[in-house]
């Protein structure tokens, strides 16, 4: 059976050092159960994304694409792909736990318009393209709230340069948190980029989530905890000629 602890490359088990960037934050959790190994040893390697075939290959077809880093335990991801079948997806998540529960939902609703890719997105990101994407997901990052773990935050300047290469003109990154200082330091970073611009016209704009995003069980725990979710809503800025 597969080591599910070591980490991946292209889809395939590394064992050892670390390749590429620097990751901070969980690859593991609690040991998974039988059902769910099984998920990663015979559904993951089908639907595993490879950046080194296109896109279109990979999905059979040509439509919108939409990328969500960190899609944690996947729900979200998978009522998008389930609302949305006449799109594609790529979920990009180091967090192996989150991998088979996000495989588990595939397979319960037998959803075909997923590509996973169970490491860190900035490996695929080259691989992606220019103006491949309609729109961008970062849901509920880790907040990360000290001052020096800020090299940590997900939403770095260089992340923005690549996510405004992939996401074609017109397209959506979609933001949010329920964490005060997350907000801060997404909001800032996001309105500090020059090829995104807010949408919001007032405060109901970023206080309600879109209708067109499913709601999941982690948003409706922070409702009940009394932790407020904002939701920000960028656009990719027309290319200048």
């Amino acid at each position: 059976m597969a080591d599910h602890n070591a980490v991946t490359k292209n889809g395939v088990i590394i064992d050892g050092a670390q390749m590429g960037p620097r990751f901070y934050g969980r690859r593991k959790g609690r040991p998974l159960r039988a059902s769910m190994k099984r998920l990663l040893d015979e559904d993951l390697p089908q639907i595993v994304f490879d950046p080194a075939r296109t896109i279109d290959d990979q999905f059979s077809r040509k439509a919108d694409r939409y990328l969500e880093i960190g899609f944690g335990g996947g729900e979200h991801l998978a009522g998008l792909a389930a609302a949305m079948p006449d799109c594609d997806f790529i979920g990009a998540e180091p967090f192996i736990n989150g991998v088979a529960s996000l495989l588990r939902h595939i397979h319960e609703q037998q959803l075909g318009n997923i590509r996973i890719w169970p490491d860190d997105v900035r490996l695929i990101m080259p691989s992606l393209g220019t103006a491949s994407l309609a729109g961008a997901f970062i849901m509920f990052p880790d907040p990360w709230p000290k001052k020096r773990h800020a090299a940590r935050r997900i939403l770095q300047t260089a992340l923005l340069d690549q996510l405004a290469v992939m996401i074609r003109p017109g397209g959506r990154l979609v933001l949010a948190s329920d964490d005060p200082t997350a907000k801060s330091w997404l909001l800032q970073a996001a309105t500090a980029h020059a090829d995104f611009m807010w949408t919001a016209r007032g405060p109901q704009d970023w206080r309600q989530r879109p209708t067109e995003l499913p709601e999941t069980r982690y948003m409706k725990k922070a409702d009940r905890a009394k932790r407020r979710s904002s939701w920000f809503l960028f656009q990719r800025c027309d290319a200048v000629a």
